[in-house]
This record gives structure tokens, sequence and C-alpha cells, in this order.
């Protein structure tokens, strides 16, 4: 262990992970080995709590308990259900824990119930890192962005999958499971008031989740990668990047992409002339910066260019207003933001800087226009 070991407090709200795991995934239980091997690369776990009312989990108690997981008992009374208990014990005790042990850095919740989310608004004010783990199923979208860093658990290596697959909830039947509406008829099926089916992954916006493609991980990664650049003082290492990709998107996991590492992920866009990398002072962490071509930049501008000169006239130079469009017209995938670029004025600029199209301002028309330089004009800069 080293001084630089992150020190870590787990929590766990065990109703809402034991019940959003046997759902979602057909019946399974839930499994804390893959999170115990999650954790163990984010750090050192000092403070290991589970919340629930223990007589609902017999199994699961013995399994926490052979992971040296402290059982916090939130008895139920007799004919109500204290919904909220279990929430609120863990929340005191987290707070007051981030007061009374200093030397603890990162604060694990595991739930995806969004009541929680003051509670990680506070840790942070606290100068605590804080990582949400919840299945994704159960989880509330308002959850993930709270957190510095959020874990499916469905997306942990070592979570086994049944054959039935991945259950998933409509967007209204996220959070805490309502029970089962009681039947209307002494023969009547108890019939959960939620259907679950088997379907396409749902986002936070309730929407099919497309799965992650390499254009667009190519185009994260410059966007972000780009806005460092701007705005630091030196080189950026490959842990720097790591970090704003998951303040963009805490959700954000190489293994997505296919990836088995990080540093995996950025030599296979290096090869692909996305990145550039470089050795760093520290082992293991390199520098990164966009490259030059950027995955086709070169071609883009030769694009814009193309363009112009199809439009351009004697009497007329076109808008800049429009242009991307015109490009989309032979190009329908094209988007400025592949190469790390804000918007297309920022992309229009980049282009004129290296000599593929001149730019002036219309006060007219309130509007750039743009033509290309003339034949005798410097062949584009290469920088």
């Amino acid at each position: 262990m080293t001084n630089d070991d992150e020190r870590i407090a787990l929590f766990l709200d065990y109703e809402n992970l034991a019940i959003g795991a046997r759902e979602a995934l057909a019946g399974a239980a839930f499994d804390f080995g893959p999170v115990a091997d999650a954790l163990a690369d984010r750090g050192r776990v000092v403070v290991r709590r589970a919340y629930a009312d223990w007589s609902n989990f017999e199994d699961d108690r013995r399994m926490l308990t052979r992971h040296n997981i402290e059982l916090i008992e939130i008895p139920q009374k007799m004919g109500a259900v204290r919904k909220n208990a279990a929430d609120i014990k863990m929340a005191v005790d987290a707070i007051e824990l981030s007061f009374e042990r200093d030397y603890i850095t990162t604060f694990v919740l595991g739930t995806g119930d969004s009541d929680f989310s003051p509670l990680v608004q506070k840790l942070r004010e606290l100068n605590k890192q804080v990582i949400g783990i919840g299945v994704e199923a159960s989880t509330s979208k308002l959850l993930p962005p709270a957190c510095d860093e959020f874990l499916f658990y469905e997306r942990l290596e070592g979570v086994e999958i049944p054959e039935g697959g991945v259950v998933t909830r409509t967007p209204s039947s996220r959070g805490r499971r309502s029970a089962p509406k009681r039947p209307t008829t002494p023969d009547a099926p108890i019939v959960p008031e939620v259907d679950l089916t088997v379907d396409e992954p749902i986002d936070v916006d309730g929407a099919a989740r497309a799965e992650p493609n390499e254009a667009d991980l190519a185009q994260l990664v410059t966007r972000t990668l780009a806005g460092l650049e701007r705005g630091a003082r030196g080189a950026i290492r490959a842990s720097t990047l790591k970090r704003a990709l998951l303040r963009k998107d805490p959700t954000f996991s190489e293994v997505d992409y296919g990836f088995r590492s990080f540093g995996e992920l950025l030599r296979h866009l290096a090869a692909q002339d996305v990145v550039v990398l470089t050795d760093g002072s520290a082992p293991g962490d390199p520098e990164v910066r966009v490259s030059e071509g950027s995955g086709g930049e070169e071609q883009a501008f030769e694009l814009l260019r193309d363009s112009v000169a199809k439009l351009e006239t004697k009497t007329n130079k076109p808008a800049l207003t429009g242009m991307k469009t015109q490009m989309r017209k032979s190009q329908p995938d094209f988007t400025e933001k592949r190469f790390g670029y804000g918007g297309f004025l920022q992309f229009a600029k980049a282009a004129r800087a290296k000599g593929y199209i001149d730019m002036d301002w219309d006060e007219a028309a309130d509007n750039y226009v743009l033509h290309v330089p003339p034949a005798d004009a410097p062949a584009p800069s290469a920088v």
C-alpha cells in the first residue's frame, strides 16, 4: 500500500441492488464478487456496510459475511413497510463518516435510487469522490450524472448473465420497485405492476440505447482531448483524459467498446490516426494529443473546400450558414465533432488557418462568406 492509494468507504442499499439484479437478470442472485474486484482496481476498501431487513435475505447474508461486509439491520415493523428507513440510516452514516474519517477519499454508494442524489452532492461538496454502483434497469436517470463515476452492475467483469438475457424496464418503472397488485378474486393471479420483458437496453432518457461504435468513440475522445489541450499548460496524460471522460459521462467504460483497458483503447485510436501517444514521465501513463490527421481531418478540409468551390461564382460567395448541409450531400455522416471541434465555425476557421479556404465577414449578410484561395496562394499547411 502507498500513501497515494484511495481509501474507500462502501455503502450498499442492498434491497435496491438485490431485487434489481433478480428482476433484471432473469432471477439471478446479486453477486458481490465482481463489485469487490472492480473496487480493488480503484483503491483500498476500509469500510464495508450493507443496509437491509436481513430476514428477507438469508442466503445473501452468508455471501456478504464471507466478503467481510458489516450488515446493518433495518427491521420492519409488524404490518408496516418502512420504505425510507435504510436510506436515511445509510445517508446519516455516510455523512458522519465523512467528518470522522478524513482519510477516506472515496465513497461508493451501491444503489440506483435517485433519493441518494442529495447525499452524492453533499459528499462531493466535502471534497469526496463518489462512485455509484447500480443495476442499469432499476437505476434512476438522475443518479449517474451526479456521481464522479457510475458502474452498472451488469457490465462488471465476472457478472454472469443468465440464458434469459438482461431484462429491462420501461422508463416510468425505474427506481424503487412497487409491490405486486393484490388479486381482485380468490382465484385471480398476482399480477406484477411492472411488466418485465426482454428488450433492447434503455438509456437514461428512455430511448433505446444504441450500441457504442468506433465512430462515437473517436468523436468523444477527440472532443474531450481537444478541450483539455486548449486549457492545458503542458502535455495531457492518459489518466487525465480518462478522468475527463468520466466527468462527461460517469458511465463511460472502455469495456463497452471491446477493450480490456484504457491503454489498449488509446493504442487502437493511435493506430487509426485519431490520437498520438508518446512516453510520459510516469510509467504506464503516456502523453496523448489529437493527431494532426485526426482520423481523416485533412479529407474533411478538402470536402469543405470542394463544397465551397461548387457554390462559388465570380459574383457570389457562399455563406457559412448552410455549408455543413452542403457537405453532407457528399458525405452524409460528416460531423466536425469527430475531429475535436466544438462547432462548425471552429472547424471552418481551422480550415482557413491551414489554407484550404478563405473567410470574410459580410456586414450586409451578417454572416461569414467563404471562397477558395487563388491558385497561386500558398499550399495548405501541414502543421
